[in-house]
């Protein structure tokens, strides 16, 4: 390492950046380093931010690291560790006044004081490594920069390699041998959060409620849910199947719950397109289905890696026909866990087509979730035939919802149809018994906004006695919840948008004279929901770029409406 007397102040609340071309490993290394910090008791956030290429471009991780709960990333960073010239060309500008650049002076050349270099290609040739490993020399060197304990490092290091793994350990401790401690990043008194993604948290949560078969078609940013759930699928005990198109996969998800099994797809908003005639017999023949859409900058193909809120009003539409549904957005992974098990239940419950709504920045962003939230999930018995009636699949009750029976169970004929039908399935059209079952379906609704009623349908934040608002959904929870923490104002967070919890929001808003609706999508489409229930605001902040809003830029909008 280079010489340098340099000294950084660094609070409890930092970010380290690592970027690279695609295939040089920046994810990977961002991962370790934020279990480093999770070990020490800090909270993590990580950004991942990667082009739509298989190699090339420029990826990197934004990891930040904080003493409480960070539900965002930041501008500025703290660290920047460089695998290529480019990285610092992008990011050396967001360099806090005392950030510091680690990075391999045996390819890059720069001239910056705040530069630290190790001579990264010296260390792998040493010990027979080979070059895909210049990401553990450059994290070694951090975790010694900053007083890192090596036994840590290893630890992390072991756990995170099955394939040559000593080889891995060599080019760490060689490393980690010749960079020298700078400053010490203390140990909290706080347990260890686990770190999962979004997606995870989603399969973990709908496992935990009884999922039996996930089906998909692979779609950046959902695609994670079917790799884990399929790398998983022996441990938790379900079947998972890779279809050929969507329209595929929804329609053997309605198949599979018509048997009693429940089901769970997955896809972003072009896949969500195909699916929505399934969308419509679904609502129809009365089968639970949770289709869980992780946005993604669109039209059409869009920007397909990164991030945007412009499905709410299509996925709130969808389908054609009087089509009654759930439409819940979690705000972040722990939002995601809870959620996705609860939308399952309820879509069995009320026998109706559900959406968990969410978006690239939830999907594959990093977070840390108290492993407490997977208690507060639990397998929800539907209604149930009693077996002592005949049995009629859309028997007319006053609520709506008819006993479920299944194909093979003893005295039952269980018909599912896509056509108007009577109580026992058979197609109809005369026109009582069409506006009967219609009106059956449409108690149903009424029964699930009551439910909405019960649960946690919004979440309140900052100064509660405010008059000045922020009102949001989805994943800009974190930053606008920062930001009005901050700025010492209320934010409102809407997590179920269909049946939309209008007292709710109505009471959250009683006392607040300056309303501002924040949003990722350039139409302000919660803003024409919260219009729909007569719900008035004075300003909208809009971000359509395709990538995250982030705390700073919140606060410095607000700060300029009066």
């Amino acid at each position: 390492m280079e010489k340098n007397n340099y000294q950084l102040k660094i609070k409890n609340d930092f970010s380290i950046l690592i970027g690279g071309g695609a295939g040089q490993g920046s994810r990977k290394a961002g991962n370790i380093i934020a279990k480093l910090f999770s070990e020490l008791g800090y909270r993590i956030f990580i950004y991942n931010d990667y082009q739509s290429l298989i190699k090339g471009g420029h990826n990197f991780s934004n990891i930040r690291v904080c003493s409480k709960p960070v539900l965002s990333h930041t501008k500025k960073i703290n660290f920047l560790l460089a695998l290529n010239k480019e990285t610092i060309d992008k990011h050396q500008r967001d360099l806090t006044q005392d950030g510091i650049i680690i990075y391999n002076n045996e390819e890059i050349k720069i001239k910056n004081k705040k530069a630290l270099g190790i001579a990264v290609n010296s260390i792998i040739k040493q010990v027979d490594g080979i070059p895909m490993m210049n990401n553990i020399a450059l994290v070694a060197g951090l975790s010694k920069i900053i007083g890192i304990k090596w036994n840590l490092l290893k630890k992390v290091l072991k756990l995170e390699f099955k394939k040559e793994q000593n080889l891995n350990l060599k080019v760490a401790k060689l490393s980690y041998k010749k960079n020298k401690k700078i400053f010490e990043i203390k140990k909290l008194n706080q347990k260890k959060n686990p770190l999962i993604t979004g997606n995870e948290a989603v399969a973990l949560g709908a496992v935990k409620a009884g999922l039996k078969f996930y089906f998909a078609y692979p779609m950046t940013p959902a695609t994670g849910i079917l790799h884990y759930l399929s790398q998983n699928e022996k441990k938790f005990k379900i079947g998972v199947v890779q279809l050929e198109n969507e329209i595929a996969v929804v329609n053997a998800a309605i198949g599979a719950a018509y048997t009693g099994a429940r089901t769970m797809v997955g896809t972003s908003g072009g896949g969500f397109a195909l699916m929505t005639e399934g969308l419509s017999l679904a609502a129809q023949s009365e089968n639970p289905l949770v289709i869980v859409e992780s946005q993604r900058m669109s039209p059409a193909t869009g920007v397909p890696t990164y991030n945007a809120q412009g499905d709410l009003s299509f996925v709130s539409a969808a389908g054609h026909g009087d089509i009654v549904r759930f439409v819940i957005a979690p705000g972040d992974a722990e939002e995601a866990l809870f959620w996705s098990g609860k939308i399952l239940n309820l879509s069995w419950k009320f026998q109706t087509p559900s959406i968990l709504l969410i978006d690239k920045e939830i999907s594959e962003s990093v977070f840390s979730v108290d492993k407490n939230i997977l208690n507060k999930v639990h397998y929800e018995k539907p209604l149930l035939w009693n077996k002592k009636e005949e049995y009629k699949r859309y028997k007319i009750t006053k609520n709506g919802i008819s006993p479920l029976a299944f194909p093979g169970e003893k005295g039952v004929i269980s018909k599912s149809n896509s056509y108007e039908h009577d109580e026992f399935g058979i197609t109809v059209e005369d026109e009582k018994k069409v506006k009967e079952m219609q009106d059956k379906r449409l108690r149903k609704f009424k029964e699930m906004e009551k439910e909405v009623n019960k649960l946690e349908a919004i979440k309140i934040y900052g100064n509660k006695k405010s008059k000045k608002a922020i009102i949001t959904w989805g994943s800009v929870k974190g930053p606008a919840k920062e930001a009005a923490e901050k700025l010492n104002i209320k934010m409102i967070q809407i997590i179920i948008i269909q049946p939309f919890p209008e007292k709710k929001v109505k009471k959250a808003l009683e006392n607040v004279e300056n309303l501002i609706v924040i949003e990722e999508n350039a139409l302000g489409q919660l803003g024409k929901i919260l219009n729909c229930h007569s719900i008035e605001f004075n300003h909208k902040i809009l971000k359509y770029n395709s990538r995250p809003l982030l705390p700073c830029e919140i606060e410095r909008k607000i700060k300029k409406i009066k």
